[in-house]
């Protein structure tokens, strides 16, 4: 299939439907900045137009999240700094109709758990999101990773049991000040 068939253009443009919003979200993770993560996702389209579909599409998903991610950390290494993670999660989903109370109670729990999921080291961060966000295999996180399957098991459950902890520890509150009689 040549780049000017429509059945290829048909087929970017399903993927780009698709896999758009969880590249960008998985790219502004990596980058911390969404601008340059909407850059990095239109240039991992772009050389998805170049691929070749009969040797893309058996494994689509995991190719778009490799090209995004190698063109991530390139621009990652250009710029020779690191941002940190805002919560661009919560403004790039849609709103669906839950109540105003149970939208902010989920909002509260995502934000404490997204709060703990940024005090992980870097590659647990990468392997949950990957899996629990974008629901990618371990086989396939190892490839886009290039840590073996066993490695990303271990760093998916040693980041869920840190969580669990943290999340059934109770938050240190102080004592009340005593007055003396």
């Amino acid at each position: 299939m040549n780049a000017e068939t429509p059945g290829k253009s048909d087929w970017v443009r399903a993927a780009v439907e698709r896999h758009g919003g969880p590249l960008t979200r998985y790219a502004a993770q990596l980058t911390g900045n969404l601008d340059t993560a909407r850059d990095v996702v239109q240039d991992t389209f772009l050389r998805l137009c170049q691929a070749d579909p009969d040797r893309v599409q058996s494994h689509l998903a995991e190719w778009l999240f490799t090209v995004c991610r190698n063109r991530a950390l390139d621009v990652l290494r250009k710029e020779s700094r690191m941002q940190p993670l805002t919560e661009v999660d919560l403004a790039v989903r849609p709103a669906d109709g839950p109540s105003p109370a149970a939208e902010a109670e989920r909002r509260e729990a995502t934000s404490e758990v997204l709060g703990l999921l940024a005090g992980l080291p870097l590659n647990q961060r990468e392997v949950v999101r990957l899996k629990f966000q974008n629901g990618l295999s371990y086989q396939e996180i190892s490839r886009v990773t290039h840590l073996t399957v066993s490695n990303v098991g271990v760093l998916i459950h040693t980041a869920i049991k840190t969580l669990r902890k943290q999340l059934q520890t109770p938050a240190l509150v102080p004592a009340p000040e005593r007055k003396l009689p």
